[in-house]
């Protein structure tokens, strides 16, 4: 029996490595992105309650709840390091969505008449 360690990390291990250490913020960073996220979502909020918008209301809730999807999506969830089909996946998935919205929206103001 032979008391020799074996060392199963690979020259590709420490590139692989390296390369995913290139793409990370700092979590200064990552707090600031954290705290824009934070204003946006206080914006919602203040628009929800508030009537200053009129018939920019939908229009412009729909676009910061873009926002703030690509946001946490690209940093927080880090596709933009990933394969571009991740991507792909989570960027049909919102246009279905924001088109379901719009849809039904658009559903309950025709019937709404």
């Amino acid at each position: 029996m032979s008391t020799e360690t074996v060392d199963h990390t690979t020259e590709a291990g420490h590139a692989e490595h390296d390369e995913h250490a290139d793409h990370g913020w700092s979590d200064g960073k990552y707090i600031q992105l954290a705290v824009i996220l934070a204003v946006i979502t206080g914006l919602e909020v203040y628009a929800s309650y508030a009537d200053w918008l009129g018939p920019a209301f939908i229009p412009s809730l729909i676009i910061m709840m873009v926002v703030k999807f690509v946001a946490v999506v690209m940093f927080f969830m880090h596709l933009k390091f990933d394969n571009k089909i991740f991507s792909w996946l989570f960027y049909a998935g919102l246009f279905l969505a924001v088109g379901v919205y719009v849809a039904l929206l658009v559903t309950f103001q025709f019937f709404n008449r």
